[in-house]
């Protein structure tokens, strides 16, 4: 068995899974699979991933970055999803600053989004 071949799922815990339902199916255009057994809301990801959430009343935000998705074009991206509503971070920090909501790490440029729980949420593009 190797763990490289197995399909994988992100699992985010929100505090209001109809709230964030709405947010990751509207707001980010992830297409909804189903309501698992478990009644965690899982969405279909390119290839075999899955990202689910799952309800926690006492769910905290993580401190870094809980999922990052992987495009080809961040400003277009960027800009399609502020038209849903997404709001991006900026950052001006020594290690890390972004313009237009973009920051350039070299091999790839990121930018930073929350969920409505506050999750820390990523869309990366690799330049390499």
């Amino acid at each position: 068995m190797s763990l490289s071949n197995s399909p994988l799922t992100t699992m985010i815990p929100v505090t209001d899974a109809g709230r964030a339902r709405k947010f990751y199916e509207d707001s980010l255009g992830l297409p909804f699979r189903e309501q698992g057994p478990d009644g965690n809301f899982v969405f279909a990801l390119d290839g075999s991933g899955a990202l689910a959430l799952f309800s926690d009343p006492e769910a905290k935000p993580s401190p870094h970055t809980a999922a990052s998705f992987e495009v080809k074009d961040i400003p277009k991206v960027i800009d399609e999803l502020e038209g849903r509503g997404v709001v991006f971070e900026d950052y001006d920090l020594p290690d890390l600053k972004t313009t237009g909501h973009i920051c350039d790490l070299g091999s790839e440029k990121a930018a930073w989004f929350k969920d409505p729980d506050g999750n820390i949420l990523c869309l990366h593009e690799n330049t390499a």
